[in-house]
């Protein structure tokens, strides 16, 4: 099997230090850094449509960056002034950082957990501790987080839709010529089939992977063979489960480093 050129359906990494880049050197391999969906905002009108108000909530919970910001967007757009009493949780300490992007860091007003998820309990405490706020959850058409551990707390919050995902079309004269896809998500899945309703991965002879079950469980409805899958036992990671692949099948390391 010849792996020359993959496709990451991910934005490129900020920095050098992703592990794609040294994967991309070891095993002399072209990575290309090319997201088939994109994130896209609710208009200010589409949002009023919802008939949520943002000035009716005394606390936010942040599940993402991408939430932050377009938290903070519509608020702008919709005129609504953020009093310094809002209180943000956040489910992780990064999200809790990026804050400082829009307000002054307080900690007596911001809290987070460290797992990521709504079950943490560090998370958990800080709710219901404040259980008597008013709580907005800003999340996405898709969004997946299990809210059991929400619903099961002592809060009370309303979900409200400020971004969608869709499809990030490719141009006519767009090249599509790898040998492997990798994908992180159902959408990419999706979107890879409405931009190529006629592609078939046997003939082509490209490679699939997926991040995660819900994505590899897309794959293989849309009749794809799912090559490479993590996380797995032997490899936690995407790039890890990449590496393995490429050294049992495309053994090209020795050439690269001579």
């Amino acid at each position: 099997m010849e792996i020359n050129k993959i496709l990451v359906s991910q934005p490129k990494p900020a920095t050098d230090k992703s592990p794609y880049f040294d994967i991309s050197k070891k095993y002399n391999v072209e990575v290309i850094f090319r997201p088939f969906i994109k994130v896209e905002g609710l208009t200010a009108k589409e949002f009023r449509q919802n008939k949520v108000n943002i000035a009716d909530f005394t606390a936010v919970i942040f599940t993402a960056r991408t939430a932050v910001d377009h938290f903070f967007r519509l608020a702008e757009e919709t005129r609504v002034t953020i009093p310094d009493t809002m209180k943000y949780f956040c489910t992780t300490e990064s999200i809790a950082l990026y804050l400082q992007k829009y307000i002054v860091y307080r900690k007596r007003k911001i809290f987070f957990g460290i797992s990521g998820k709504f079950d943490d309990p560090q998370l958990l405490q800080c709710l219901n501790k404040h259980c008597k706020e008013t709580f907005l959850l800003p999340i996405s058409d898709v969004h997946k987080s299990n809210l059991d551990a929400l619903n099961q707390s002592k809060i009370t919050y309303t979900k409200a839709i400020m971004y969608r995902t869709v499809s990030n079309d490719f141009q006519p004269d767009e090249a599509f010529d790898y040998d492997m896809l990798l994908f992180f998500s159902p959408e990419g899945i999706n979107s890879l089939m409405k931009n190529f309703p006629e592609f078939n991965q046997k003939e082509q002879g490209v490679v699939i992977g997926c991040f995660g079950a819900t994505t590899a469980k897309a794959a293989r409805e849309a009749g794809l063979t799912v090559d490479i899958e993590a996380p797995s036992p032997k490899a936690p990671s995407m790039t890890g489960a990449l590496e393995l692949f490429l050294k049992e099948n495309c053994p090209k390391e020795e050439s690269a480093e001579e």
